[in-house]
């Protein structure tokens, strides 16, 4: 039975690592998105037992009471927690493991210190990474989800010589850690590497605006993932380190597919205060130069129609594309938008929605929003299948986008979004917007969209001017 046990624990390991990696690839897509989700849990639960079945667990008691509080606080959020806020909470979730990956490389240097023998050179140097990643981690998605739920401002805040500060701490944590290889049971060099990490997690994030939290979120997980492997080799558990290396390896993927969607580099992303200069307020339309049209800025003209003319335009319509934004997302007006798509297929329109990779918080944000609603994965269409659909598509309704579909980014070689990939929505006969005013996008530019002859403005919030639409669309 000795014998037997290590074996089955390595074999349940195995198991549960196929899980997770069946889990990654059905979370590929929304249709098998749950399933994946519910694989991956398995695979965890498989992992989870079979470490408890480890003849090295001192204390089962203690194990038993954290798993059991974890799971109270876990229902609860997943019971609490709106849909709107998935991006704060996964946030939060990413930073609780960096935080558990950082506890685990303190205690086990504190564990050494009342060893008859230091930790060995290599323990210690996977200590001092667990620290460094784990601690970037923690502090790292705090600010963020500070950030994304207004808790602190969400445009990027720099200060003089912020970089070359960044780069001190670096070198001061690289030289600390040298000196702690030398030293290794010195205290006060550990608490100040400890310390360092925690920092460098704060000054990581603040610089970067909120419409770029996507790809701050998928890094952050990217990282909380390499932060548990690192935690695996300090403990010698190869769970840890392949499911850690599995979240690093996609999280890392997942930011990369990002970055591509807004044609921006990593580095970009991160260092370059991107959307500084952003308007913040909502501006509205100024002036009225009659026919429903408004002035605005530099006296070019849009054109402002009511709920009862947009029902219209979409109730006489034979094809429908809806792109979802942000705007949606603040508005909470996904399941009135269901209804609206519901109300125009009963009228025989053919409904389908448009998702742009790095529409709204985090990646696959309108999914999300979406799935809630029970809209039909068959409807929703990523950027690349739908583009060509535009110029058949009779009414283009976008709900709170900006940016992911202004036509400048296509052809302005001075914008800041030149050469984003968009929604090609000004390619559709009719474009309706629903919009609070006239603000600029995260990038800080007029969108071209909302002065097209073709471009109809509905101003007002998502979900009371989407309500009104349905009530009309019903009159029909």
């Amino acid at each position: 039975m000795s014998d037997f046990l290590p074996t089955g624990i390595e074999l349940s390991y195995l198991a549960a690592a196929s899980l997770f990696i069946l889990g990654l690839k059905k979370l590929g897509s929304p249709a098998t998105a749950r399933r994946g989700n519910l694989l991956a849990a398995i695979g965890m639960l498989i992992a989870i037992v079979a470490t408890l079945l480890n003849q090295q667990v001192l204390n089962y008691e203690m194990i038993l009471v954290s798993i059991l509080l974890g799971s109270i606080i876990g229902t609860f959020m997943a019971q609490k927690v709106e849909m709107t806020d998935m991006p704060q909470m996964v946030g939060l979730l990413n930073g609780l493991g960096g935080a558990a990956s950082a506890l685990v490389a303190i205690g086990e240097f504190w564990h050494s210190l009342g060893a008859p023998e230091a930790l060995p050179v290599d323990s210690l140097m996977t200590t001092i990474l667990g620290v460094l990643i784990g601690g970037i981690t923690l502090t790292g998605s705090l600010v963020a989800f500070a950030k994304l739920q207004g808790l602190i401002s969400g445009t990027p805040m720099t200060f003089p010589f912020q970089q070359p500060f960044n780069i001190a701490l670096v070198v001061i944590f690289l030289a600390g850690s040298g000196y702690l290889l030398a030293s290794p049971g010195n205290v006060p060099i550990f608490l100040g590497l400890v310390s360092i990490s925690l920092l460098l997690g704060v000054l990581f994030v603040i610089p970067i605006g909120g419409a770029d939290m996507p790809v701050v979120v998928s890094l952050l997980n990217s990282y909380s993932g390499l932060a548990a492997s690192a935690a695996g080799f300090i403990l010698m558990n190869n769970m840890l380190i392949i499911s850690g290396a599995l979240v690093g390896a996609s999280g890392l993927i997942l930011t990369d597919i990002m970055c591509k969607a807004m044609n921006r580099s990593l580095t970009n992303v991160l260092f370059s205060a991107f959307g500084k200069g952003a308007t913040a307020g909502t501006a509205t339309a100024r002036g009225e130069s009659g026919d429903g049209q408004r002035l605005v800025g530099d006296h070019r003209p849009i054109h402002s129609i009511d709920s009862e003319e947009g029902a219209m335009m979409l109730g006489y319509a034979r094809s429908v594309v809806i792109v979802p934004g942000y705007g949606m997302a603040v508005a909470q007006a996904q399941h009135a938008v269901r209804e609206l798509a519901d109300q125009l297929e009963r009228l025989g329109v053919e409904v389908k929605y448009a998702i742009h990779p790095v529409a709204g918080r985090m990646p696959g944000h309108m999914n999300v929003l979406l799935a809630e609603a029970n809209v039909p994965y068959p409807q929703l269409h990523d950027m690349e299948d739908i583009n060509p659909e535009f110029e058949r598509t009779d009414v283009a309704l976008v709900i709170g986008a900006n940016d992911v579909v202004n036509p400048a980014a296509r052809h302005d070689r001075s914008s800041p979004i030149y050469g984003m990939p968009i929604l090609e929505v000004d390619k559709a006969h009719h474009t309706i917007v629903i919009k609070r005013g006239m603000s600029k996008g995260f990038a800080g530019v007029e969108n071209e969209l909302f002065f097209q002859d073709k471009t109809v403005m509905l101003f007002g919030s998502a979900k009371e001017m989407v309500a009104q639409l349905v009530s009309q669309v019903k009159q029909l």
